[in-house]
């Protein structure tokens, strides 16, 4: 286990995997949680790999991301853009306000890369890291630590941050901002008995040099005493194992109503700079007292009277108030919902009866990531949200059109939350007036196969064609997962009347003419002794694939490849059993 810990922690980067745009309050877990895994650098793709976040959602994810060990932007091909200035002025505002954010951060946020190097504790923890011995901490998906500073975000369309309650850490925790609080970015809190590094706004860290001015926000705990760490180094390069580096360990302490900070002790050759010392006092409510001094040299001053705290809170919470209230929040421009089809187009479907479990994501190609037969328990798709499992393409090329629209329910059991029936049918627009749609089904009269009839239809080709559309070819695609990959085989009969068994061995075969399956294949999985059949009318397929993995399995099929038009359209009918 401690040779797996160490190799793990060799990795420079985990990132979570092509997450899904509304995937924002799962990520803050999952960020957190590799933490705790021994990977301190990972984050997830702002705004969601797959799919088209709203403007207020993408705001929200910058606010969020921006804090996280590892931040980048980053989305799928087919995707609106997922610029910060792509989704108007308001949003635009947030995610400069959140990238500051970090960057006046960054050298706390640096320090606790050099704590994890050093110690193994993470860079970004779940809140019971806090304090493992409250349960209810472990269910709270919206709030994570980077040290001892909490960061707290709303996942909830209609509220921002500072309109939620915040379950918080037993102890001190004291709110905080840079004069830069906004309904859609998160609500930072310090721990009582912290002291928290903080830098310059800057645009970019060529900007920084160790001669800028230093800050530190001081929250004081129950006795009055705080302390904290600051990690420097060149910011580059590997002096830091030499020796050239510099780690400083500051401390506050009051005594008779003056609080004096100071150096306690110091680490490394790197000689301190000198730079003035910008020193705040966290009272509660955002309200703050401040001092000036030289890094380095011990800084005094007095506190107010719990008359004067109490004062300065009220008028802080009151400032707060009205600045939120003047703060236009980032305007929810989603899909208005004025039909069925984009009403449920962003909810999952399940189609659930007799052997079978399906469950189908319409907003991301229509795919089916999940095909459970229930009465021996076994998943048979390999897949994520946005690749791979039951998916269709309108071309020859590796996932052309089709593949990643958002596909309308044109058709089925229609509810506000999850669908759950035994059939729908789903409509996707592939482009040039043509449209992808795929009738699934379990069938009434025999539970036991899931149907499938899909076509490309033409809708409004311009009159200038003819009627006909562009050359199209309807692909399928499933992607099958493998448990025993060398004792799976792919039977059939071919229309020649030969029998054949495809296996591991083989890679990818194209099978065509008298060598296509007569109508029906079978994925044999000799060691579970269960098999899947997919029958289809083979004068619908021209082109049948076969691609192995190393523990998955692409079967496809293939049509014509043509134009279409009104009367002609492409389709290919199948089933499972």
């Amino acid at each position: 286990l401690n040779m797996l810990i160490s190799k793990i922690k060799t990795i420079t980067l985990a990132i979570t995997g092509y997450d899904k745009h509304t995937f924002l309050g799962i990520n803050n877990v999952v960020i957190s949680d590799q933490g705790l895994s021994g990977q301190p650098l990972s984050g997830p793709d702002i705004g969601g790999f797959a799919g088209n976040a709203t403007p207020r959602l993408f705001g929200r994810w910058m606010g969020v991301g921006a804090l996280f060990p590892f931040s980048r932007g980053h989305s799928e091909a087919g995707t609106v853009d997922h610029e910060p200035w792509s989704f108007g002025e308001e949003c635009e505002e947030v995610c400069r306000l959140a990238l500051l954010r970090r960057y006046r951060l960054l050298p706390h946020i640096y320090t606790l890369f050099y704590v994890s190097h050093k110690k193994g504790t993470p860079v970004a923890a779940p809140l019971f890291f806090a304090d493992p011995q409250d349960t209810e901490l472990r269910k709270i998906e919206t709030t994570f630590l980077l040290g001892p500073l909490l960061v707290c975000a709303s996942t909830l369309p209609d509220k921002g941050a500072h309109e939620c309650a915040h379950k918080l850490p037993n102890g001190i925790w004291l709110p905080f901002d840079f004069g830069d609080s906004h309904p859609d970015l998160p609500v930072l809190y310090l721990r009582g008995g912290a002291i928290l590094p903080v830098g310059l706004p800057i645009q970019h860290v060529g900007e920084a040099s160790l001669g800028d001015d230093l800050s530190l926000l001081v929250a004081l705990d129950e006795n009055g005493k705080a302390e904290g760490v600051l990690f420097e180094d060149a910011g580059d390069g590997y002096g830091f194992t030499q020796g050239d580096y510099l780690l400083t360990y500051y401390v506050a302490e009051v005594h008779s109503s003056v609080v004096s900070v100071k150096v306690l002790k110091t680490e490394g050759s790197l000689k301190r700079p000198k730079r003035n010392l910008n020193i705040s006092i966290l009272l509660g409510g955002g309200a703050m007292i401040s001092s000036r001094g030289v890094d380095g040299e011990e800084v005094h001053f007095t506190m107010p009277s719990e008359f004067e705290v109490s004062s300065l809170v009220a008028t802080s919470e009151l400032d707060l108030k009205e600045r939120l209230e003047t703060i236009r929040p980032i305007p929810d421009m989603d899909e208005p919902s004025g039909q069925e089809g984009t009403e449920l187009s962003k909810t999952l479907i399940v189609l659930k009866s007799g052997d079978w479990f399906l469950k189908i994501v319409p907003w991301i190609g229509g795919r089916i990531i999940s095909m459970t037969h229930v009465p021996s328990d076994s998943q048979w798709l390999h897949s994520r949200i946005e690749i791979h499992g039951y998916e269709e393409y309108s071309g020859t090329e590796y996932r052309s059109a089709g593949c990643i629209e958002e596909y309308k329910i044109v058709r089925g059991h229609l509810e506000q939350s999850c669908v759950e029936e035994s059939k729908v049918c789903l409509e996707g627009d592939i482009g040039g007036g043509l449209v992808l749609q795929r009738h699934i089904s379990i069938l009434t009269d025999n539970p036991k196969i899931v149907q499938i009839d899909s076509s490309i239809e033409a809708r409004s080709v311009g009159p200038g064609s003819g009627g006909f559309s562009r050359l199209v070819c309807l692909r399928v695609r499933h992607t099958f997962t493998l448990l025993h990959p060398t004792e799976v085989v792919v039977a059939f009969t071919a229309i020649n009347g030969s029998k054949q068994e495809i296996s591991l061995d083989s890679g990818e075969v194209m099978l065509e003419g008298g060598l296509r399956p007569n109508g029906e294949w079978t994925l044999v999985d000799r060691c579970s002794g269960l098999s899947m059949v997919n029958r289809f009318d083979h004068r619908q397929v021209s082109k049948c694939l076969v691609h192995w993995g190393t523990s998955d399995l692409n079967m496809e099929l293939w049509s014509d490849e043509r134009p279409v038009s009104k009367d002609t359209p492409l389709r290919i009918c199948h089933q499972y059993e």
